[in-house]
């Protein structure tokens, strides 16, 4: 069985989408893939999925994509239902991650200290941490911050998303910047 990459892979399927009737779709698989990309990795990422399993995950959510493309209704936008699907996907990510028997573990790069570069190496340990902090949202919370925070939507787009009244989805990253910046004070405290 030939390994391929992400990359080749969705390629190969784009190729096999393109001969098929594309007047029906929404925009071709290819720009599809290329808008939206980056937004469904992230979302996967924080939806609490392992680094190593993202381009998996990834690929499968646009396998899912193209598959069901001919079905989209267009009564909400397409990013509120690739969203749905990648939290589903995710989902189901966590679902068997509980019986799996791996035993997960922190890879631990292998690369040289280099003294005149340590604001890296604390770069990518703020990174992990407030990802971690992240990940201990309820997946309400977390899904309105991620997606008005780290994706930048405006408010009323992440609300449609998620499924909520406006009202509720400020009070949802109201209430998620608050409990980070609690989880974020007690963690520098037991640094100290």
């Amino acid at each position: 069985m030939k390994v391929t990459s992400l990359a080749e892979s969705l390629a190969a399927g784009l190729r096999r989408f393109e001969k098929d009737d594309a007047a029906t779709l929404v925009m071709p698989p290819r720009e599809l893939f290329q808008a939206y990309a980056g937004f469904v990795w992230r979302t996967l990422k924080y939806q609490s999925v392992a680094e190593r399993d993202l381009d998996d995950l990834s690929q499968e959510v646009f396998l899912i994509i193209f598959k069901k493309l001919p079905e989209f209704e267009p009564h909400g936008s397409l990013r509120s239902w690739i969203y749905g699907i990648s939290i589903r996907v995710a989902a189901g990510y966590r679902k068997r991650a509980r019986h799996r028997m791996e035993v997960l573990v922190d890879e631990t790069p292998e690369f040289r200290t280099d003294p005149s570069a340590p604001n890296e190496a604390d770069r990518l340990s703020d990174k992990r941490q407030f990802t971690a902090l992240i990940a201990r949202l309820d997946e309400e919370k977390r899904a309105v911050f991620v997606l008005h925070t780290i994706e930048n939507l405006p408010m009323a787009e992440v609300a449609e998303i998620v499924g909520v009244p406006l009202k509720t989805a400020h009070s949802r990253l109201a209430t998620a910047r608050k409990q980070l910046l609690e989880m974020l004070s007690k963690s520098n405290r037991s640094v100290k």
